[in-house]
This record gives structure tokens, C-alpha cells and sequence, in this order.
């Protein structure tokens, strides 16, 4: 089709962030390239050609793309993420006004649902984010690898895996931590917690495939986050057959499920450790965390995510063209 409607998707996180939020506007992009012309930029003025639809992830850290963009017209999407919808909306206008502006919010699991306010509910969809299943990688003789993926900054608390790292016990368990320290301060901790822990490493940034096959070849995940929108990293955990232990907070739970049983409280060192030592002494616990994101895996398939984001443009670009 020589005309295809243009979809811009304003990401603040660009391709050398190399976070969840660039993720997902890659991923987003190709499954509507085959329908669409697609751009991903990290924002749109009114002085750039207005594309037919606009996609915008993060409602505070996009909110001058969203205003300019809301003054044509067209298709308006808003895609929340965890910061979006665990803080910023409650206190900031940019963020609150981005909501009202988007014909159509985003969340990515749907405990997300429960963060906004019941009028904005009807033009809210949930779209779980997906990873490409691959198998998981042989681990090391006698190691027992607890992943952390995730850039060093204060939302994906870090020092409760470094903690934990410290505290626990079982032989075997080793701690990995991968990601840049976006606050020097984590960073110089996590070198420090390095050289006083044989059992805990930080490998720092990596690229997106070379984390990955640390995390095929690891026997849990943790996601220690303060707060989350949708981790994509639980999705690709999962997609390998690796488990998880996660935060007890909304957006994990969106993920997982309530009655998940790896979950500590946030910011509770000395219970991830416990939990970590339990994986790794204990196959029947091991064995019910393995059962219980199986069961979770069909929500986080591509073909799933594909279907839905592609079926969100279709509908609102057919909603525009037919509205008065």
C-alpha cells in the first residue's frame, strides 16, 4: 500500500539508554511497520510534519510532545509507565494533563488499571508487553545465578539486591547485577559491595541480546523495583523458563498474579535473601515458582502483544476517520 498512514512513537529513551521504555518503542515500531510507515524520535513539535497518529511513551517526560501534538486533532495514544502511574500522576500537571489530552492510555498489566481515576477508565487498554520465547542456557557447575537487569537508579532499588547478596548464605548462590549506574552513587556501592562479596558481581551495561543470555543462563530473576509500569524483563524471564522473585507491589503483581509465591516486601533485604536461599535449597519451591509463571507465560507472547498493539492503531485511526 503506497499510502500508509505515519505513526511517530516519541520515546525519551533512546536507543543508547537501552532501557525498558526503548524496548518497547522498538518493539511497538516493528509490529506496526508491516502495516505502517513508523518513526520513533524523542519528541514531536509543531514545527516537524504531523505524522497521522501519535504514540507517547511516559505521560510527564513526553507531556511537550503530547500538548503539541493535541492541537491537531489526531490519534493520541499515551503509554504509562511505571513512574507515570505510581507518582507522577498524582502530583504532577504535566503528567495529569497528558491523561485528559490521550484519546487513548496505555497500561502494561492491569493492576495499572487501579491508578486511575474511574472516568478515564473507558479509553484505558491493557497490553502486556512480550519477549520471544528462547530456551534457557546451561549454568555454571555448582553456581546458583540470581539475576538483577536493570540501570542503577533509585526506582529499581538496587541496594536491596546488594543487601541481599550480602546477607545470604547458601553455597552456590551468586548475585549478578547488570546495568549502567545511571546515580554515581549506586554505583561506586555496587563496586564496593563487589569487593567485600565474593558472592555478588555487577557486570555493568550491557547490550540488550548479551543481557539476555546471562538471564537464559541464570535460575532466578529479581526485580526489587520501588515501583514498575510492566518490567519487560519479567516477560523475557519468563520466556526462558527462568523464575522469578519480585516486590510485592502493584505492578509486579500485574505481572505475576496475585497468589504468585516469590514475592518479598519492597525494600526487604534479609526476605529476598531468604527467598533466594529457599530457591536454592528447596526444589519443590523452585519447582512452584517454574509452575506458576508457566501458567503466566501466554499473556506476555509476541503474537499476543502484535495483535494488540496493531488492533489499538487500527481502531483509533478508524475512529478518526469516521468521527465527525
Amino acid at each position: 500500500m503506497l499510502n500508509k498512514p505515519r505513526i511517530l512513537v516519541a520515546s525519551p529513551a533512546s536507543s543508547a539508554s537501552n532501557n525498558g521504555n526503548w524496548q518497547t518503542a522498538y518493539r511497538w515500531g516493528q509490529f506496526l511497520g508491516a502495516r505502517y510507515h513508523v518513526g520513533i524520535t524523542k519528541q514531536w513539535d509543531r514545527a516537524s510534519p504531523a505524522p497521522d497518529a501519535l504514540i507517547a511513551l511516559h505521560a510527564r517526560r513526553s507531556a511537550d510532545s503530547i500538548a503539541a501534538y493535541a492541537q491537531t486533532g489526531r490519534p493520541l495514544v499515551v503509554v504509562l509507565t511505571g513512574t507515570d502511574l505510581y507518582r507522577d500522576i498524582r502530583h504532577d500537571d504535566d503528567a495529569r494533563r497528558s491523561l485528559q489530552l490521550a484519546h487513548t492510555l496505555v497500561v502494561l498489566q492491569d493492576a495499572g488499571l487501579d491508578e486511575l481515576p474511574a472516568a478515564l477508565l473507558p479509553k484505558t487498554v491493557v497490553i502486556y508487553q512480550s519477549a520471544p520465547p528462547l530456551p534457557p542456557l546451561p549454568a555454571g557447575d555448582g553456581v546458583f545465578d540470581v539475576m538483577m537487569v536493570g540501570h542503577l537508579r533509585a526506582e529499581k532499588d538496587p541496594l536491596t539486591f546488594m543487601r541481599a547478596a550480602m546477607q545470604a548464605r547458601a553455597p552456590g548462590l551468586r548475585f549478578t547485577q547488570v546495568g549502567g549506574a545511571l546515580d554515581d552513587s549506586l554505583g561506586r556501592q555496587a563496586e564496593d559491595t563487589a569487593a567485600r562479596c565474593p558472592a555478588y558481581r555487577w557486570l555493568g551495561a550491557l547490550a540488550h541480546d548479551a543481557a539476555r543470555a546471562l538471564l537464559r543462563g541464570s535460575r532466578l530473576l529479581a526485580v526489587p523495583s520501588l515501583m514498575e509500569g510492566g518490567a519487560n524483563v519479567i516477560a523475557e524471564a519468563l520466556a526462558s523458563g527462568v523464575p522469578v522473585l519480585a516486590s510485592d507491589i502493584s505492578g509486579n503483581r500485574g505481572m505475576l498474579g496475585a497468589d504468585y509465591a516469590g514475592y518479598f516486601p519492597a525494600g526487604d533485604a534479609a526476605a529476598l535473601a531468604r527467598l533466594a536461599e529457599r530457591a536454592a535449597t528447596d526444589p519443590a519451591f523452585e519447582q512452584r515458582l517454574r509452575a506458576q509463571c508457566a501458567a503466566r507465560l501466554p499473556l506476555f507472547a509476541p503474537e499476543r502483544e502484535r495483535a494488540a498493539v496493531l488492533r489499538l492503531m487500527d481502531n483509533a485511526l478508524t475512529q478518526h476517520r469516521t468521527t465527525p
